[in-house]
């Protein structure tokens, strides 16, 4: 099993090519949690900590296998990873990506120097291409996590946390395929056995999770999530012995969960995150740990959001937040109603935003219609007063 000797070997060859990535307070984010630190590897060369692992595998070849090239699959920040590595050490690599990968990931791993070749489906159809390929040419397959030198370069995280931070009791993972937190699970395990380490998975792809709570390796049928660089259905099989042998817990955060944590990220922190990196945030944020008091690291595993899947994010994190809210209200057609819903929900302090009337329903007596009204408001406290007041005023709301 990887040894933390290697893992300080490749902080050695990685000095000079990976950013020692700022440990910064974040106190503000969960009221529960006042010792919380962000890892920001979400400012990393490439815009995630991939380029770690990748960088320290290819330099670790042999030249002969060098000039054979190397080849990839990723959702798309492993395979920035290995394209600006590969173009660094001057080696030919081609890089499977799934076919709906943010196009912003695929763009940019043709720019780094990558040949990228779309496949249709999800990342594990990708690594199957990919190892067609692989077979085909002779070239090296740089698997995103399955592999010792892989998860060694990820494992420099894990260092600098324990050399950032003194006394560090908890260290929050995003967990995929398990590349990551196994480095950095034996790295801090192996330095400060008493810090807990913990991971997080989105509920759509869950496959580690469901395997670390059976304590036997096994494989998902789907993953599906937004949070792309986590949407994984196989695990690693030397990334579980790992897991299985140096982390406390793996617990799952939804979708909705992971869209208010990056909400939180970029209005509290001024960070943005992508969907896999603001998973540790979100089981923190929602109760997912017991991390309460405790002085805890989450690691923003990138920040490589499609802007077009961030302004969808930021609309859900906001309904999740109780930001913002679209209230039905069953209405008499009859003047002076829409004066009073709008005036009792100005004087609760929220701002309508948008109002519309549905005519439609065949439910409704021709004289009545629904009223939809969209709201900014301050928190769900704030939206259980406005429901509350309209009710009292004899309105009626449905879903």
């Amino acid at each position: 099993m990887l040894s933390l000797d290697k893992i300080y070997h490749a902080a050695y060859v990685l000095k000079g090519v990976a950013r020692r990535t700022d440990l910064i307070p974040a106190s503000n984010i969960i009221p529960e949690v006042p010792d919380l630190f962000l890892k920001t590897e979400n400012l990393q060369v490439t815009g995630s900590f991939k380029l770690r692992g990748a960088y320290f595998k290819i330099n670790q070849l042999p030249k002969e296998e060098l000039a054979l090239g190397v080849i990839a699959c990723s959702a798309g920040n492993h395979a920035q990873g290995v394209a600006l590595a590969a173009t660094r050490l001057g080696v030919r690599s081609v890089v499977c990506m799934p076919d709906g990968a943010p196009i912003m990931k695929v763009e940019n791993t043709r720019r780094l120097g990558a040949e990228v070749r779309l496949v249709p489906g999800v990342y594990d159809d990708a690594h199957d291409e990919a190892v067609r390929l692989q077979e085909e040419t002779g070239a090296t397959f740089v698997h995103p996590y399955d592999d010792e030198d892989v998860i060694a370069g990820q494992g420099t995280i894990g260092l600098e946390v324990m050399d950032q931070l003194e006394h560090a009791e908890a260290v929050v993972v995003p967990v995929g395929g398990g590349g990551l937190i196994s480095g950095v699970a034996c790295a801090v395990k192996s330095l400060n056995p008493a810090c807990k380490v913990y991971g997080v998975q989105a509920e759509g792809a869950a496959a580690m999770a469901a395997a670390f709570h059976a304590g036997a390796w096994s494989a998902s049928d789907e993953a599906t999530t937004f949070a792309d660089g986590i949407q994984v259905k196989v695990p690693g099989e030397t990334t579980f012995q790992m897991v299985q042998t140096y982390v406390d817990d793996i617990v799952t955060v939804s979708d909705d969960e992971i869209a208010a944590a990056i909400l939180a990220l970029m209005e509290k922190q001024k960070l943005v995150s992508e969907g896999a990196g603001a998973t540790p945030v979100a089981a923190c944020m929602f109760g997912k740990l017991p991390v309460e008091g405790r002085r805890t690291v989450c690691i923003v595993s990138g920040g490589n959001i499609d802007v077009n899947i961030l302004s969808r994010v930021i609309n859900r994190g906001l309904a999740m937040s109780g930001r913002k809210v679209t209230m039905g209200i069953k209405l008499t057609d009859k003047p002076g109603q829409l004066t009073e819903v709008s005036g009792i929900i100005a004087g609760l302090g929220a701002n309508v935003v948008s109002v519309d009337y549905d005519l439609s329903d065949p439910d409704l007596p021709i004289s009545s219609c629904t009223l939809r009204v969209g709201m900014e408001t301050r928190d769900q406290e704030q939206i259980d007063q406005i429901r509350t007041k309209l009710q009292e005023s004899g309105f009626r709301l449905v879903d």
